[in-house]
């Protein structure tokens, strides 16, 4: 019993986070809410990732709710009951629009989150005004505030007897058109019951709407660290374990009395649903480069209509015939890349952390330099060493290191900023830099990215480096789409560029060559088949006349992406997954960095990569892995 008041306890916790956070996003001007700051005693600003988060929860709901209020307008009467409620201010915000004529609002939670926000609306004249009005019970009554428009129920939602005895109490009108509002509630419940609530309200109420709005994937890195997030807080997430994805929930609610189903997860909500004038109007109010963590957090949240009798929930939520994401399937080989901790170690902050550069200066000779830690950002240069017994960790400016090790610091290792002339293209970040030979003259050629103003780039750039200029050469044939967080890597006497980031901020699942010709370069876009399913953020190697492409993010396919391989003489393409068995935390593989380290390429070593995981606390991989790719070469 003393277990499951802490579980109660931890779940209305996450009430008041929550009101934090939504307080922060209305005060950076991403939606509207004069009345959120009177249920928060001490207001935070949230970092843009989390505002931007909690705005597309508010923009599923409030969407969700306001299609319901268009579609019943002509009705004598409507109903939205909001289970678990907390110190949601819906009621108020709709009260001052005008949208809740002929409309009662019932908002049902724990006695003592019930309680609380009583204390807080009749101590409030800005609440109170916005009742009209209304009386105020004793706390030990179920039915603690009343008006002609608005109920609040203090009631343990996991007895549906007490909460079919109260709601009668309140004045529900179980024919009356309802809404059935559910945002984060149900998945703190034992499934069992949560099961049986979707059941209850599709018995009771038949003439209704459900909208809920929770989490899924559970099983992926980022789905790992937020249920370990949850269970932390002794809040653990139940729902999610049964009903990992979409399709899984659909069928819960269709297997439990629900006539009709849609859900969707957040990426197809934003870019499907949100108009691009407003996607452009919030994505302009703060600097914002978190672009993996955003369709992460996305991609492990959904918004579920649900619907029974006349109420159609394809109204509230339904993806266009033109989808800015349509689905793609990867061709998985049934065989799995195993995933290996480095022999010999190499842990410890130099090795941890994202946006991290690499390169192979020799054989078993890496460099690695930049990025950032939890720390903050990454200001030492170091050498990966291989020796006979493993790998060592070097720092490139610490002489003594060297000496203590007993390793001679090579002669042609030097550090220096270029003086570059010409015309010096845009500073950006994002981009790719690809070194390959011209008629004899080695140049560095950059493409893309991104700069403060511009959210895209598909500008392309050489950098003599005998001269340290920026050459004009000829490049023709069509240009590729703007993109960043793309890769590109050096083949035959060209580059490869595939994927990236492009306008909009959806994936593009391209695979570009620019190849030399006798005047200059040309560019050719490959047919790949099957087609790639788009990602970012992802590495690349070029190994012989193969592209093998290394993690990343995606958006319009199940799970996370491993590694494909694509013919680039005949387009063919696979996808592999990964076996990461024997990697004992959440291995993610976006803003890593990719080298091979034996001779023939085939031997893979990824350095660093991670995230913020949105709220949940930002993780970084502990230590390299290596992956073996000889089999699929």
């Amino acid at each position: 019993m003393r277990k499951k008041h802490g579980s109660d306890t931890a779940v209305q916790g996450t009430n008041d986070s929550s009101v934090v956070s939504k307080l922060s996003a209305t005060t950076q001007g991403y939606f509207h809410d004069s009345f959120l700051k009177s249920f928060v005693s001490k207001a935070s600003r949230r970092a843009p990732l989390i505002n931007r988060g909690y705005y597309v929860r508010w923009k599923a709901v409030d969407h969700s709710v306001k299609q319901f209020l268009h579609i019943t307008e002509q009705c004598p009467k409507r109903q939205v009951l909001s289970l678990g409620a907390g110190f949601d201010s819906l009621y108020f915000r709709l009260h001052a629009e005008g949208a809740l004529s002929a409309a009662v609002v019932f908002e049902v939670d724990f006695p003592e989150v019930v309680q609380r926000k009583a204390a807080l609306i009749s101590n409030t004249d800005l609440l109170k005004e916005s009742l009209g009005d209304w009386s105020l019970s004793q706390p030990a009554d179920t039915v603690l505030v009343s008006s002609s428009q608005y109920r609040l129920l203090g009631v343990d939602m996991r007895s549906e007897t007490e909460m079919e005895a109260a709601l009668s109490r309140a004045g529900v009108e179980w024919s009356c058109p309802t809404l059935l509002l559910s945002e984060v509630v149900l998945t703190y419940m034992d499934t069992e019951r949560s099961d049986a609530m979707i059941s209850w309200a599709a018995r009771l109420f038949p003439q209704s709407l459900f909208v809920m709005y929770e989490q899924i994937c559970p099983h992926d890195p980022f789905g790992r660290v937020m249920q370990d997030h949850f269970l932390k807080l002794n809040s653990a997430l139940h729902a999610l374990i049964r009903y990992p994805d979409p399709a899984a929930q659909t069928l819960r609610f269709l297997d439990r009395g629900w006539e009709h189903c849609v859900c969707m997860d957040m990426n197809h909500f934003y870019l499907d649903l949100v108009p691009e004038k407003e996607r452009n109007r919030v994505e302009s109010l703060e600097p914002f480069d978190e672009f993996e963590e955003w369709h992460q957090k996305c991609s492990h949240y959904f918004i579920l209509t649900a619907s029974k009798g006349c109420l159609p929930s394809r109204s509230l939520i339904a993806a266009p015939l033109g989808s800015q994401l349509p689905c793609v399937t990867p061709v998985w080989r049934p065989e799995t890349l195993k995933v290996q901790l480095l022999q010999g170690g190499l842990e410890g902050p130099g090795v941890k952390g994202v946006g991290m550069a690499s390169a192979v200066l020799g054989p078993g000779v890496l460099l690695l330099f930049g990025g950032a830690s939890k720390a903050g950002r990454v200001e030492e240069t170091k050498l990966l060493i291989r020796e006979q017994t493993g790998w060592t960790s070097v720092c490139v400016q610490a002489q003594k290191n060297w000496d203590v090790l007993g390793i001679s610091a090579p002669g042609w290792l030097t550090l220096k900023a270029l003086s570059c002339t010409g015309t010096v293209p845009l500073a950006r970040w994002r981009h790719t830099a690809t070194l390959l030979r011209y008629k004899g003259q080695e140049f560095l050629f950059v493409f893309g990215g991104r700069t403060e103003t511009e959210s895209v780039l598909g500008d392309a750039h050489f950098l003599r480096l005998e001269d340290q200029h920026w050459t004009a050469v000829p490049v023709e044939g069509a240009m590729p789409a703007a993109r960043h967080s793309h890769s590109a890597c050096a083949h035959e006497e060209g580059v490869v560029i595939c994927g990236g980031l492009g306008r909009g901020g959806v994936p593009l699942g391209d695979t570009v060559l620019l190849q030399c010709t006798a005047s200059g370069f040309h560019w050719k876009e490959l047919l790949v088949q099957p087609p790639l399913v788009p990602r970012y953020s992802h590495c690349s190697h070029a190994i012989g006349q193969r592209l093998v492409l290394v993690g990343g993010v995606w958006l319009q396919a199940d799970g996370v992406p491993g590694v494909a391989v694509i013919h680039l003489t005949t387009g063919c393409s696979v996808e592999y997954r990964l076996d990461i068995s024997e990697v004992p935390w959440p291995l993610m593989l976006q803003s890593v960095c990719s080298e091979p380290v034996d001779e023939d390429g085939t031997t893979i070593m990824l350095i660093g990569g991670g995230g913020n995981c949105f709220s949940f606390g930002t993780h970084l991989n502990s230590q390299p892995v290596t992956l073996d790719i000889k089999g699929v070469l």
